[in-house]
């Protein structure tokens, strides 16, 4: 994937920054992770606290995400060319400033907005989705039939 590709070449391109990339907490986050691992990155990648959860979940449903670390505790320094997954309000919020001169990233369908990506503030954006268009997502529950449903956007609550 190309945007993995950008995302790897920003990283090693500023070994002396962090590449905090913001994404939401369910699908997005890990599907940046899987990406990346796909891509052949298997260096730790850090995890605001907020992602730590969701990602976990995965793992005990058998997706193997690679080596992911809560960025609590790190020495700032030892973040310095590293990924850290967020999720998007951290990526203007005081949290992010533990982190080496962070290059502030947006996983997002979002991002091939030029505005959106100027009131984010982002210096990298990656256009990368998580969404089945709705036939998709429909036809596959009713083949499913699954006894219960979830279905989220946005706002957790």
């Amino acid at each position: 994937m190309q945007e993995i590709a950008r995302l790897l070449d920003a990283m090693h391109a500023r070994p002396d920054r962090a590449v905090l990339v913001g994404a939401y907490a369910l699908g997005k986050a890990q599907r940046l992770i899987a990406e990346l691992r796909r891509a052949g990155h298997d260096a730790p990648i850090f995890l605001h606290g907020a992602m730590e959860r969701m990602c976990r979940l995965y793992a005990g449903h058998g997706i193997d995400l690679g080596d992911l670390r809560p960025v609590a505790d790190m020495p700032r320094a030892a973040l310095a060319g590293q990924i850290v997954v967020c999720p998007p309000s951290a990526l203007a919020d005081r949290w992010s400033r533990r982190l080496p001169d962070p290059i502030p990233a947006m996983a997002s369908g979002w991002m091939r907005v030029r505005q959106r990506v100027r009131q984010r503030g982002v210096e990298l954006p990656l256009v990368v989705s998580d969404h089945a268009d709705w036939d998709e997502l429909t036809r596959t529950i009713v083949e499913v039939n699954p006894a219960e449903t979830w279905i989220t956007h946005g706002r957790e609550e």
